[in-house]
């Protein structure tokens, strides 16, 4: 190929398409044909140029060109407030509503556990003094000790941001852990529901119990639900693995991991409440009742938030995925 000839010979044809392509206003119905066509000779001359004659300047201009005359031609959608808006008002809360049949007996369950796990620590002398030796557990459960002390060793502000990091990891690490048949997410959670159990058995112990849930209640019902939600999630999906249902394996996967990914972005924003409560409110000097309501009207408000707004939109049909218009075209599959 004569390089300077193809150039000659086409040049007139790119500079038209960057000509369009830089049109501030509207184009016709006809120029808009004309763009279409000549986007489609440019990708032709990129490919023949790259084949026969690669030239670094002129390939970098054409791939450029044809760039944007795809983006153009195709349509390219950029994330808006609208999008951010329908993700909180719908897709977060039908996801979080629609996977209620996997986080709530999740949540049951995990209490029901921490309870046991807390009776025995509490009403066995010999498990106790297996934790720790009998200073050490004076230090942590006596008044002023390190129970109470933890959630004001630290600046609110950072502490609540400390707090939200760790929380949000855990939560995010049960979501994509869940896709290995849920095994890691069970441990995740099992290490919560066993931290949750220590305090209570430790504190019962004491007779302190009721210092314990003063201070783990305000902001520990929204924490924990969030950590819930993430871990019935993580096993909905690991169960997926095994039984996709109507879908192929890889469709219901891709399904589920996308509403997965949505749950992340969302728990991180509930998670982040929960924190600044943990910050604020928790070590505040309100009265045990004043801090426990405030916990538990924010756990009211999430989850009317969820069974509202979530039940409403899962009953129109969203299921937190990505809209249908911008997935991936699936070929039915046989039941």
């Amino acid at each position: 190929m004569d390089l300077d000839v193809f150039v000659t010979t086409h040049r007139t044809e790119w500079d038209r398409l960057d000509h369009l392509l830089h049109r501030g206003r509207r184009l016709t119905g006809t120029e808009a044909d004309e763009l279409v066509e000549l986007y489609q000779r440019t990708a032709t001359h990129l490919s023949l140029l790259q084949s026969s004659a690669p030239d670094p300047m002129l390939t970098a201009r054409l791939t450029q060109l044809v760039a944007r005359a795809r983006a153009t031609v195709t349509g390219t959608r950029r994330a808006s407030w609208r999008d951010a808006t329908r993700f909180l008002t719908a897709g977060f809360p039908a996801a979080v509503y629609r996977s209620r049949h996997w986080w709530i007996p999740t949540a049951v369950l995990s209490t029901v556990l921490a309870a046991v796990i807390g009776w025995w620590i509490g009403t066995h002398p010999e498990v106790q003094s297996a934790i720790a030796a009998p200073d050490d557990l004076r230090r942590l459960t006596s008044p002023g000790g390190e129970y109470e002390t933890y959630y004001s060793s630290h600046p609110a502000a950072s502490f609540a941001a400390q707090v939200w990091t760790n929380n949000a990891q855990a939560a995010a690490m049960c979501l994509v852990l869940g896709a290995f048949l849920g095994i890691p997410v069970i441990w995740i959670l099992f290490l919560n529901v066993l931290n949750v159990g220590v305090g209570i058995g430790l504190m019962s112990s004491a007779g302190r119990l009721d210092t314990f849930l003063g201070l783990i209640l305000p902001h520990g019902l929204l924490e924990l639900t969030a950590v819930f939600v993430a871990a019935g999630t993580g096993l909905r999906l690991g169960w997926t693995v095994i039984d996709p249902g109507p879908l192929s394996r890889r469709s219901a996967l891709a399904q589920q991991g996308r509403a997965a990914i949505g749950m992340a972005i969302g728990l991180a924003l509930v998670l982040f409440v929960s924190g600044v409560i943990e910050g604020f409110v928790t070590p505040s000097g309100l009265p045990t009742w004043g801090r426990i309501t405030i916990g538990i009207v924010a756990e009211l408000v999430f989850l009317g938030y969820v069974y509202v707004l979530g039940g409403r939109a899962a009953r129109a049909g969203d299921g937190g995925d990505i809209d249908p218009t911008e997935r991936s075209a699936e070929l039915p599959v046989a039941a």
